[in-house]
């Protein structure tokens, strides 16, 4: 090292001098032993880096172990390299693509002969598992791109990811013993860092997504920084399989698909109650703050996608067809209709705002290997509204639809996360009107004291937004609601109103949808509840069983008794056992069991089995009545899943 002296400041404020070229690595050891055993990666102003990375001024560092979200970043990176380097020694022919981090950990893309099957896979597990024994350094080196091209001269596919690296930039290998792979970094400063992975499974990818390229093998992976978390994370998996909404959806009835229109579901006579329950609850809010409720056509004019935008940002999501020789398109989104709805008549300062809403069917295009039961359809009901507003009334307007989302959701119990989407790169419009709209979004959070975060380049094309990502019952994350500020369709559409001034001006457009898609939302709610809907929301309500044939009179008198007060209601009368009966019903997930024989007919009672309790209540027939009018007027939530 230089005897030049440079000053490290620490995260507390404190600084230290240390001699030019220390590494983090020495830092950590300065400051303690145990502290460098378990740094796993560092910053430098900012900057996340490797720990060997000599610092060469003054700056101020951070290091980071297994636990933060910067290390395990890094040891998912790392544990890919620690799956290709094991591919590479038993197949050593082998190709390798990109091996980026995922959630909960990573794949690696590679080009074999071989096809890899699951034991395959526990081979690659065991020499994965034998490198991190060995604890190989890993090194980061810089190379000319000439060097890299010799290195990996026999990897057409790393050659490409050569060629794409800007001409201003480093070129850095990673070597870790006998393999060495093209990468930004960093990485972990060896392999015996990376004790709790397990490889998943093996799929078929095209080579950067891209269906005009050659097939490669993507092999998926988790890494944790514990064991413990390695093993919760399959007791999630596990809890995750019982709430699978597909498997609960045909179990329950719910819907259905078809060879004949893949991609877009059936909902069965149960499925389609709760699409009412969900659609009547929003359309009844909605009435509240004086919405209007329009209707749109699914297909329109070529010409309309190409005035509003989405066919030069949106066409390869479309679906197309010719009627009387022009071009019409199904429609993706329903803001067009509603701007020409607008546009049908003339507008005041006075009208404004105007909150016109819909639960309209649209349809986009997804590649087959994307769908994913109701949470990735080809067609679904979007309930859109579109809010015509004066300039002033921007802010007041987005406060309301966030305190109708924010209504909506605390009556399905669900926790949410807020983010503001800025300025895609792919956008529309003047910069001015996107930082003015920018401004207001974050003027609304802020007043309203919403905490948020910033999600950089991923608002529309159109506008920036608000992002609602709910929690569900096992803690996933949901992208449903959004709030997205609109100076653009305004202008294209050519809409106006008359201001105080007598003057044509422009109106703004607020795009608001809270569930998002319904049918993507009642997938969720599938999952969130286990099935086992709150009893607003279950097909069947109640399930009435009599103990006897001489009990049928009364159980028709109870039954008929619900249905006057428009109780979704059901008897089985079958021939068989009471308690087949009962573990039947349970396993239908009903909400409320009424088990009638003499004693309840004689006293006009109920014997009440409520889902999820193992306890029998018996009440009189006018108070359960009474009782489970008020709970679905009210809208509790009396359990949540299983």
């Amino acid at each position: 090292m230089s005897n030049q002296v440079i000053n490290i400041q620490f995260p507390d404020g404190k600084q230290q001098a240390f001699s030019k070229g220390v590494t983090l690595t020495d830092i950590a050891q300065a400051i303690s032993p145990a502290l460098r055993k378990k740094a796993i990666v560092g910053s430098v102003n900012g900057t996340i880096i490797d720990l060997t990375r000599p610092i060469l001024e003054d700056t101020q560092i951070s290091l980071y172990d297994a636990n933060s979200k910067e290390g395990i970043q890094v040891i998912r990176h790392s544990t890919a390299h620690l799956l290709a380097q094991a591919i590479k020694r038993l197949y050593p022919n082998a190709k390798f693509g990109v091996g980026p981090v995922i959630e909960n950990g990573f794949y690696y893309d590679i080009d074999i002969a071989h096809s890899l099957v699951p034991s395959d896979l526990q081979q690659i597990e065991k020499m994965m598992k034998q490198i991190v024994n060995e604890n190989i350094q890993i090194q980061r080196k810089e190379v000319t791109r000439a060097e890299a091209q010799q290195l990996f001269a026999q990897d057409a596919l790393k050659l490409e990811l050569l060629e794409d690296i800007p001409e201003n930039e480093v070129v850095t290998v990673y070597e870790q013993g006998d393999f060495y792979d093209l990468c930004r970094g960093p990485h972990v400063p060896s392999t015996g860092k990376l004790q709790h992975f397990k490889l998943m499974n093996v799929s078929g990818a095209y080579w950067r997504g891209d269906s005009n390229n050659q097939m490669l093998q993507r092999i998926y992976g988790v890494a944790f920084a514990s064991n413990k978390e390695l093993e919760e994370y399959f007791v999630f998996l596990e809890e995750a399989e019982k709430r699978n909404h597909r498997k609960l959806g045909k179990e329950l009835e719910l819907f259905m698909f078809s060879e004949e229109a893949p991609g877009m579901p059936f909902y069965l006579a149960n499925g389609q109650i709760i699409r009412n329950e969900l659609e009547s609850y929003l359309r009844h809010l909605q009435a509240k703050f004086d919405y209007q409720e329009v209707r749109t056509p699914m297909m329109m004019n070529q010409r309309l996608w190409e005035q509003s935008g989405h066919w030069d940002h949106y066409n390869e999501n479309m679906y197309f067809t010719q009627v009387d020789d022009q071009s019409f398109a199904l429609k993706p989104m329903n803001c067009p209709g509603h701007m020409l709805i607008y546009k049908n008549d003339l507008h005041s300062y006075r009208d404004l705002p105007i909150r016109m809403a819909e639960f309209g069917q649209v349809h986009r295009h997804e590649f087959s290997g994307a769908l994913n039961g109701l949470l990735r359809v080809r067609t679904f009901c979007q309930d859109d509204a579109h809010i015509f507003v004066t300039p002033q009334q921007i802010e007041d307007e987005i406060a309301l639809a966030l305190k109708i989302i924010d209504e909506v959701y605390k009556v399905f119990g669900f926790q949410y996360d807020i983010e503001l989407s800025t300025r895609p790169v792919d956008n529309m419009g003047d910069t001015e009107l996107w930082n003015q709209a920018e401004e207001a979004l974050e003027n609304v959070l802020t007043n309203l004291g919403f905490p948020f975060t910033i999600n950089e380049g991923d608002g529309a094309f159109y506008g920036p937004k608000i992002d609602i990502h709910i929690k569900d019952a096992i803690h996933r994350s949901h992208q449903c609601a959004t709030v997205q500020l609109d100076f653009q369709f305004p202008e294209k559409f050519d809409l106006t109103y008359i201001n105080e001034q007598n003057e044509k001006v422009r109106p703004v457009v607020i795009h608001r949808a809270v569930f998002g898609s319904i049918d993507r939302f009642l997938g969720i709610l599938i999952e969130h509840f286990g099935g086992a809907f709150p009893t607003w929301l279950a097909p069947q309500q109640v399930k009435v069983i009599g103990v006897a044939d001489n009990h049928q009179g009364y159980v028709q008198q109870v039954v008929d008794a619900l249905q006057k007060e428009q109780i979704r209601v059901s008897i089985d009368d079958r021939q068989e056992k009471l308690g087949k009966k009962i573990r039947e019903a349970q396993m239908k997930k009903i909400p409320y069991i009424l088990v009638l024989g003499d004693k309840e007919r004689d006293n006009q009672h109920v014997t009440v089995r409520k889902y999820g309790q193992q306890a029998l209540f018996e009440k009189t027939l006018q108070q359960f009545i009474e009782e489970l009018k008020q709970e679905i007027q009210q809208k509790a939530l009396s359990y949540k899943g299983d």
